[in-house]
């Protein structure tokens, strides 16, 4: 078995896109970009660069594009996994092995990146044959698992297990080394991280915020989605164009600097898988107030410093965010603290990565019996 060996694993990872926010990416592939032999096949042609570690092949977004990188994919080397992680891809690389050798299958592992909840009726039908045919089902925390209907869970039976998502806090260190100015010099600060999508409630953000008594207080939105035109039309209309700023998207590293600044990070969404931007707010010691759903709640699980909030109550959210503009920053640091502290022993990339190893070798062995 390879990692018997000595020889690094070889990983063929199937993903929709490259990009900041990619979490095939950022959370399986760069940060293994040394240990392993990684190979990213998208359908999506990207226009971002990876490091020279990592072997691409791109789509054109179309069909004929994606199925001609998997084909050279696949012809490039021998994998011992191969790693899907969108439901499209899931049924087109089972498209693919039906005109091919079924021998592929033997070795795909796909991770469920959200709850059950949160995808279409589309992506649900999708995932139907994925469940049935893929040697491992990884969901990507416990209640994402649990969310799952029990004839699907059936189907799936031991090869669906949960393997909590991970921030990467060695690269959030790297980039905060150059340091932030102290908190002191610069008004309070509430900072939302995510697609501007209704399903993430930003609107309800944004309508706390405005309850909140700090006439200098900032609200800082990370993120795009289809929402912002109606954000901005609504801060302007509640006299606060000025307090809220709309970041868009930014790279990565600038995230974690902007995070640190933060006083507090919100989310108020009503549905996940278990949020990357939580984890990575928490690691960059920001204090967390998170909508009460399960995903947050496996998150928040044996602590008292997270606040949960049902995801429609503005009071609710705006009574938490004035509770900590009340705060000294020496006292909204030390629940930083304790967040960080969370993070480094529940939710580490380290942590991730020993997970999937254990499934990766899981499925090696029973190729080799």
């Amino acid at each position: 078995m390879p990692t018997d060996r000595g020889n690094p694993l070889i990983v063929l990872r199937l993903s929709l896109e490259i990009s900041e926010e990619s979490a095939p990416f950022n959370q399986f592939s760069l940060a293994l970009r040394t240990q392993q032999d990684i190979t990213i096949c998208t359908y999506f042609k990207s226009h971002f660069a990876v490091p020279d570690e990592i072997t691409l092949f791109e789509g054109d977004d179309t069909l004929r594009g994606f199925f001609r990188a998997l084909r050279a994919a696949l012809a490039n080397k021998r994998y011992d996994i191969i790693h899907v992680h969108a439901p499209h891809l899931g049924v087109l690389f089972l498209v693919a092995n039906s005109f091919q050798s079924w021998d592929y299958i033997r070795s795909a592992v796909y991770t469920i990146h959200n709850s059950y909840q949160s995808y279409r009726l589309r992506n649900k039908l999708m995932l139907v044959p994925v469940i049935a045919f893929y040697r491992r089902i990884v969901c990507c925390g416990y209640s994402s698992l649990e969310s799952f209907p029990r004839p699907l869970k059936w189907l799936a039976g031991s090869r669906m297990v949960a393997v909590q998502n991970g921030a990467d806090i060695e690269r959030v260190d790297r980039c905060l080394r150059k340091g932030v100015e102290p908190p002191e010099e610069r008004p309070f600060t509430v900072i939302s991280v995510g697609r501007l999508i209704d399903k993430k409630r930003p609107a309800t953000v944004l309508r706390a915020f405005q309850k909140v008594n700090h006439a200098t207080g900032r609200l800082v939105f990370v993120g795009e989605g289809s929402l912002r035109a109606d954000l901005v039309a609504e801060a302007e209309a509640l006299g606060m164009g000025k307090r809220v700023h709309m970041a868009g998207l930014v790279p990565r590293e600038e995230v974690y600097v902007q995070l640190r600044r933060a006083d507090i990070f919100v989310s108020a969404s009503r549905m996940e898988g278990l949020p990357v931007a939580v984890l990575e707010a928490m690691a960059c010691q920001c204090p967390v107030v998170l909508s009460d759903i399960p995903p947050h709640r496996e998150i928040a699980s044996g602590v008292d410093f997270i606040p949960l909030i049902q995801p429609n109550d503005v009071n609710g959210f705006a009574k938490e965010m004035s509770k900590f503009q009340s705060m000294s920053p020496a006292e909204r640091l030390r629940i930083g603290e304790r967040c960080r502290e969370l993070v480094e022993e529940r939710f580490s990339l380290s942590a991730m990565h020993r997970g999937y190893m254990r499934v990766y070798e899981e499925v090696i062995v029973g190729n080799h019996r």
